[in-house]
């Protein structure tokens, strides 16, 4: 038996490196899929060789998980990276937030990377600093024509497992190609009608950036935030339980800073009065574009789960 961690799935395939560094193509036991158990991307698994030579093997076991995202379907992550775009396409903070309070409901930190800075000025890249100052979240700044800002993303990732996620066009797989030129990943071309990348990922794949850090490139998304809202349900054997109207405000970590101070407990931060939240939001502690965030993903739950 030889352990290691599953770093692609192909069409029921597993790709698992060991602790020696070599990939075995692998079948996994149908027991887990009696069990509902699939494989993850990332998982711990003790796997039987079936040839050396060849590099097969079965996936035996699947070690406890720490984590699990449904979209994309990756586990025992340390940290979600956020990339966004400054420009081409414009950045999307509704999206991007909802992202971050999806990254906090699965208690994985996450950090935000904008690139494209060679787009802006540096009063955009001002504006989008003050929008995150108060939250706290690790922000990089960075552009992959000029490679400014590429050591602080190299750190940020240094001896962590990362997700990626963002939309498309946004330089998720050129990012990447940039810290690990052996991935060969396809960027695509951007599409000048309509500003924004072809989705050119087509699995999701575990690839070392060096022996001691990995990022997770996985397929493009347009929807990924909303599973904030899907019901509760299973993700392998992992829980997935969606966030809710009360719960909502303890994933923006500015408010937190706040809330204890508001006259009415389970305040939500929208029409209570002495809220303390809303009055740092008035003093400016607290974005306005984060507060608006915050309004509209409140909005749309209580819309669905009017009782």
């Amino acid at each position: 038996m030889k352990q290691g961690r599953i770093i692609k799935g192909i069409s029921g395939f597993y790709y698992v490196r060991t602790l020696g560094s070599d990939v075995y193509e692998c079948k996994a036991r149908g027991s887990f899929r009696n069990q509902g158990i699939k494989p993850l991307v990332g998982d711990m698994v003790e796997i039987e060789v079936v040839s050396e030579e060849d590099k097969t093997g079965n996936v035996m076991k699947i070690s406890p998980r720490e984590n699990a995202l449904v979209r994309p379907t990756v586990a025992n992550v340390d940290q979600a990276v956020m990339v966004f775009a400054m420009a081409r396409p414009n950045p999307n903070f509704n999206m991007l937030d909802k992202l971050l309070v999806l990254a906090g409901q699965q208690e994985i930190p996450a950090v935000i990377v904008m690139t494209k800075t060679d787009l802006v000025g540096p009063g955009d890249i001002e504006r989008v600093r003050d929008i995150y100052r108060a939250s706290e979240y690790p922000l990089v700044f960075c552009s992959t024509e000029t490679g400014e800002g590429f050591e602080d993303v190299r750190s940020l990732l240094s001896g962590k497992t990362s997700t990626v996620a963002g939309p498309s066009g946004a330089g998720k797989s050129t990012m990447i190609n940039i810290l690990a030129p052996h991935a060969q990943m396809e960027t695509g071309e951007i599409s000048k009608k309509i500003k924004r990348g072809k989705n050119t990922t087509r699995h999701c794949e575990l690839i070392a950036i060096d022996d001691e850090s990995f990022i997770v490139d996985t397929p493009g998304f347009s929807s990924l935030s909303e599973d904030c809202f899907v019901p509760e349900r299973e993700v392998g054997n992992v829980g997935f339980i969606p966030v809710t109207c009360e719960s909502l405000a303890g994933f923006f970590p500015e408010f937190l800073k706040y809330s204890d101070g508001c006259r009415f407990r389970g305040c939500t931060h929208i029409h209570e009065p002495g809220c303390a939240v809303k009055d740092a939001l008035t003093e400016g502690l607290i974005s306005d574009r984060r507060y608006l965030s915050y309004e509209q993903i409140f909005t749309e739950l209580k819309d669905n789960n009017p009782y």
